[in-house]
């Protein structure tokens, strides 16, 4: 007898790809596969990167962008879409038209510098971010750098996250968290719809090796909401999720490894 097995929630990222597998397209379908999504890719770039930086970073042309979106929404579907490495003008406006025909909520991570600094977003394509991305975006997962970037905001403490949130969220997103994992002390985040806001709370673990951390909460946001759970819900659990990454990162290569994505099987 054939074995018969329900769908899993398919979730699409369209990212980069990082060589190193840290982050990027190969951070966002290990996150996916771990919460127990169907993973689907949209690649937008070839980088060059390991633990010690991006070496080169290589956009795909608009077109192959598209053949793959549509090649994939409109044959499999999608329940939610993550959104992530995007460097040119030309690809967030490509990206996010394809997105305001697409009925399922989105997660845009506006990926701006790299974890070892390393800019990944062309300065001219920042206001195609802000008037074109963010309108389309269900949740908007920038960390301070990005934030910075986005607003002008440079944000030192929980007062200045809370400005930060209603500046972003002046330009169209639904909900935005503002990550702030680089301020000191316990690693807070702030999710907020301009209504309620919700205050996440997780232990600072003394590990450096934290490659892709945004791109894996962004990931797991997405899967959240695959799943038909409410924001608030899915940016919890998504927080649950990677602190235990964090927690279980280990070294790769000389510099900076990455989060753990398996964590949760470890031992089972």
């Amino acid at each position: 007898m054939p074995i018969t097995t329900s769908a899993l929630p398919r979730v699409l990222t369209v990212a980069g790809s990082d060589s190193g597998g840290g982050a990027g397209i190969q951070a966002d379908l290990k996150t996916m596969l771990a919460l127990g999504c169907h993973g689907m890719s949209v690649l937008t770039a070839v980088t060059a990167q390991n633990s010690l930086g991006v070496q080169g970073a290589w956009d795909l042309p608009a077109e192959a962008v598209t053949a793959q979106y549509r090649s994939v929404v409109d044959d499999i579907g999608v329940q939610a879409v993550k959104t992530g490495m995007l460097s040119s003008a030309v690809l967030v406006e490509t990206v996010a038209g394809l997105l305001a025909g697409t009925r399922a909520p989105v997660v845009v991570d506006p990926v701006g510098v790299s974890k070892h600094g390393d800019s990944l977003l062309a300065s001219e394509a920042l206001d195609a971010v802000r008037t074109k991305l963010l309108p389309v975006a269900t949740v908007a997962t920038p960390n301070l750098d990005e934030v910075a970037q986005l607003t002008g905001i440079a944000v030192t403490d929980e007062r200045g996250m809370r400005r930060a949130a209603g500046a972003l969220l002046e330009f169209g997103p639904r909900w935005v968290v503002v990550k702030g994992g680089h301020l000191p002390g316990e690693a807070v985040d702030l999710l907020t719809d301009g209504s309620e806001e919700h205050w996440l709370h997780a232990p600072r673990h003394d590990n450096r090796h934290t490659h892709g951390t945004g791109c894996t909460l962004a990931s797991a946001i997405a899967c959240g909401l695959a799943r038909g759970q409410n924001v608030p819900t899915a940016v919890r659990n998504a927080k649950t999720y990677v602190t235990g990454a964090i927690e279980g990162g280990f070294p790769l290569g000389a510099g900076i490894g990455p989060v753990d994505h398996g964590w949760r099987t470890r031992g089972a």
